[in-house]
């Protein structure tokens, strides 16, 4: 399906998002892991979630879903069940890399499979440390799915992750729920931290010194109720559809503030944005406000070392602001990027060019020069819900009506939203 986009006028708009995506996967794996009932409201909608609830269904938890409400009747960690086949994972790698963790202190084996895209995305960052803890697992090549998961007794073990990634981490520290004695994960860079917050209002025994982790096996899960916060990812498109429309303002109601994820803020806030953040207050151990943005002029900036692994799901849509900023924008060590849904750097830096821009490709980046008007187009998306999502906001401030490829890929994480940008125009 294609989507026609056509330019937006100023507009003054208040909106509230779906559930954060991140906090969605991990409050779907562990109320099924829980002993007792749990309700979880505000569900993230993307199907990508609800990959992980079918996971979870498949494992023997009783879930329920009514919109963006899921009740959960949990298995306790010892309870869950042999899959009678392979378990889909769709176009989700954090379900998957997650999963894994949990089915590699099983006494069964079980199957992970994906789309076409998941299977090309490699596993074997997660192979590694579950080898070392006692688990059995085969890949295509060795590395990418289908994965076979032989589920064993684990030991413990410290983990110093090679590269900055929350999915090894969060892996890891799964699998530390059903290893004997204490796993300690240490990071390169502290990474966002809703597995640690989550494992804690679960009832989880986790300690967290700088970027030292460890999670002590054999403790029980204990049903919750929950409130996933908006998603701050999805509210990235909506703040740079504010400051692309001159005259425009945005509040946007009660989404996830986790410091591990504000970066993004800090770094709209350095190019020159306006943004506040009001009515803060902490559910479920995470930070939840408001966000207030108008329209201001964007200076450009740099995205490298730290905080290019802070804003890795966020740099389509800052590449696009970055093209429309007064210096442009440069973007180094996100290699990262080129093993996503698609090669993230080469498929932004094609359509950046069909807005207009200059770009220089590097291996692990690009730079952007500025572009005064974007140019109107047919823009691809690459299957990619982000690059697809990011040109339909680059397309309200072209020139003429543009056209998005592939458009319904954005479904894997935010049904709504065209029906969300197009009330931009109410």
């Amino acid at each position: 399906m294609n989507q026609k986009i056509a330019p937006i006028s100023p507009f003054t708009a208040a909106i509230r998002l779906p559930g954060d995506k991140s906090i969605s996967h991990r409050y779907g794996m562990f109320t099924a892991l829980a002993e007792g009932s749990s309700t979880i409201h505000n569900y993230s909608s993307g199907e990508d979630c609800h990959s992980t609830l079918g996971a979870m269904k498949t494992l023997g938890a009783e879930i329920t879903v009514d919109g963006t409400t899921v009740h959960v009747k949990g298995c306790g960690k010892e309870g869950l069940r042999e899959a009678s086949s392979a378990i889909d994972c769709g176009n989700s790698g954090t379900t998957m890399r997650l999963l894994s963790g949990i089915l590699a202190g099983q006494p069964f084996t079980s199957e992970l499979v994906g789309d076409e895209s998941l299977s090309r995305r490699p596993m074997q960052r997660v192979m590694d440390p579950l080898r070392q803890m006692g688990a059995q697992l085969e890949a295509r090549d060795g590395r990418f799915p289908p994965l076979k998961i032989q589920g064993s007794k684990l030991q413990a073990i410290q983990y110093a992750t090679p590269m900055a990634s929350a999915q090894v981490k969060s892996c890891v520290l799964l699998a530390g729920l059903f290893a004997d004695g204490e796993t300690t994960v240490i990071e390169p860079v502290k990474t966002r931290d809703h597995t640690e917050l989550a494992l804690r209002e679960f009832g989880a025994d986790i300690q967290v010194t700088g970027k030292e982790i460890r999670v002590r096996g054999g403790n029980t899960l204990t049903g919750r109720e929950l409130q996933v916060p908006s998603d701050l990812s999805s509210a990235a498109f909506f703040l740079a559809a504010t400051m692309l429309v001159p005259g425009s303002s945005l509040q946007i109601s009660g989404v996830g503030l986790n410091p591990s994820r504000t970066a993004l803020l800090d770094f709209l806030v350095s190019m020159g944005a306006n943004i506040r953040i009001v009515n803060l207050n902490q559910v479920n151990g995470e930070m939840v406000g408001d966000l207030m943005v108008q329209y201001g002029k964007l200076q450009g900036g740099v995205i490298e070392k730290d905080m290019t692994a802070l804003l890795i799901d966020e740099i389509p849509i800052l590449s696009v602001l970055g093209a429309a900023s007064e210096k442009g924008l440069i973007l180094r060590n996100a290699g990262e990027l080129r093993i996503k849904e698609t090669d993230r750097i080469s498929a932004m830096a094609k359509t950046l060019r069909l807005l207009g821009a200059e770009v220089e490709e590097f291996e692990d980046g690009y730079a952007i020069q500025p572009v005064k008007q974007f140019r109107a187009g047919k823009f691809p998306s690459f299957g990619d819900h982000r690059i697809a999502m990011s040109m339909a906001i680059a397309a309200i401030a072209a020139d003429g009506e543009s056209e998005i490829e592939e458009a319904e890929c954005a479904s894997i994480s935010f049904p709504e939203f065209y029906a969300t940008l197009e009330s931009l125009r109410a």
